[in-house]
């Protein structure tokens, strides 16, 4: 795709994210299991963790995990925030230590927004226009939602037309899909309820290293 109409200065997609090629997203976690919750995932290979803020007092469990990885010597988590619906909720997730905003949905000036602060934003899109239209905005990749309904197959004729636009296919992936997602081309994985629901960490390691094992 030649048009790369957009903001001259695009946040780019963080290093934890393009290497390590997995979000690990907690979704409704209580704010105090957090910090285990990144231990496992950290000693299971994942190296970015999103918390969504429609998690209870995600803001402070945000602010613990980022305090607990700021100590790893460099070899911490790359924490963000998902589930980022307002202007207001972004500002307050990057005070709170987010690095990261996810979105379910394409809103152009909440994601300009997220690129005016030099910040990484993944907008939610499932249709060629909201892809573009994300990307257009500033986004550091396009969040393609809801990914087990589209598929695999999907993702590879998109990127047809749009293969310049890096895209983070979320929603129902584990380790039995994901090759498949990686295979048609992309960036990275958002994997949430398969990889962090049980909130064991025993569970968590086991599942983050089977899942990077199958990437």
């Amino acid at each position: 795709m030649n048009d790369d109409t957009g903001p001259t200065e695009r946040p780019v997609l963080p290093d934890a994210i393009a290497r390590g090629r997995v979000i690990a997203i907690a979704r409704g976690q209580p704010a105090e299991r957090l910090p285990a919750i990144a231990e496992a995932l950290r000693a299971g290979g994942v190296l970015a963790f999103e918390v969504t803020l429609d998690s209870p007092d995600a803001l402070a469990g945000i602010g613990a995990v980022v305090r607990a990885e700021a100590g790893m010597g460099g070899g911490g988590l790359l924490v963000g925030a998902g589930t980022v619906l307002t202007i207001a909720a972004a500002e307050r997730a990057v005070e709170a230590g987010a690095r990261f905003l996810v979105m379910p949905h394409t809103d152009p000036a909440l994601v300009a927004w997220a690129a005016g602060q030099g910040i990484p934003a993944f907008p939610g899109a499932m249709t060629p226009s909201e892809i573009l239209s994300a990307w257009r905005a500033g986004a550091a990749a396009v969040k393609l939602f809801p990914a087990a309904s589209l598929g695999p197959g999907f993702l590879r004729e998109v990127r047809g037309p749009l293969g310049a636009i890096p895209l983070v296919p979320t929603g129902g992936i584990s380790a039995t899909n994901v090759g498949g997602f990686i295979a048609a081309g992309a960036v990275a994985v958002g994997v949430g309820g398969w990889l962090t629901g049980s909130g064991d960490s025993d569970v968590i390691r086991a599942r983050a290293a089977e899942l990077l094992g199958a990437i």
